[in-house]
């Protein structure tokens, strides 16, 4: 029995997701999440096969999600559900350690087939990703070029995201269960990591790191 957990934000789409993959014998759904936290949470108590994330998600988006449970959880396989098709989002899911990248405008099956893959080992990516991905992917790891975002901690990336969502230093500390003082302190840490100055440099830093959606 394969057991997954779902993670989305929209409580429609993890009911179709629950239903499609309850009709799959061998297929068992343990658990949902509406955000990100939530997500890292489940799998830490559940232990599932299959983490099933969608991209963007509230308070840890699902790279960041991808990211922790590779290093803390590493039997679960992740598999990213997305509507975007970004080159960079799917080769920044590879680098983060997805096993999947599936498109939601793609066919049921191929979600079903996506963790039938993953699960005993194998790498998925919806067409026409696979190719461009790969090539992409691989391109980049030649280059041996460091990233800036590597250097913060999982405390400063989870300041980082809900900064970029809005959220004053009152309100972050409250949600982190932190004080206003600290998270100043990781702000002004992120920033210098970063080179950034302005909200704007910080919005556009989080699009290009796919932390939030760019328009298509």
């Amino acid at each position: 029995m394969t057991t997954i957990v779902l993670a989305d934000d929209h409580n429609v789409v993890r009911q179709g997701l629950r239903t499609l993959l309850e009709g799959e014998p061998g297929f068992e759904v343990v658990g949902e999440a509406s955000d990100g936290h939530g997500a890292v949470d489940l799998v830490s108590s559940l232990q599932p096969d299959v983490l099933v994330i969608d991209l963007m998600m509230p308070n840890l988006n699902g790279l960041e999600v991808v990211r922790q449970v590779g290093k803390k959880f590493p039997t679960t396989r992740s598999i990213i559900l997305s509507m975007h098709s970004n080159e960079s989002y799917v080769v920044q899911a590879l680098k983060y350690g997805a096993a999947g990248y599936v498109l939601k405008e793609s066919i049921a099956d191929e979600l079903v087939r996506a963790i039938n893959e993953v699960s005993i080992g194998r790498r998925y990516l919806s067409p026409p990703l696979s190719d461009q991905a790969i090539e992409a992917y691989s391109n980049k790891s030649e280059e041996h070029e460091p990233d800036p975002y590597e250097l913060l901690t999982t405390r400063e990336r989870e300041v980082l995201q809900l900064a970029v969502e809005g959220y004053g230093n009152k309100e972050i500390g409250e949600r982190l269960s932190i004080s206003p003082r600290t998270v100043e302190s990781h702000r002004a840490n992120f920033k210098q990591k970063l080179g950034l100055k302005t909200q704007t440099d910080l919005i556009r830093f989080a699009l290009k790191q796919g932390i939030i959606a760019m328009e298509e």
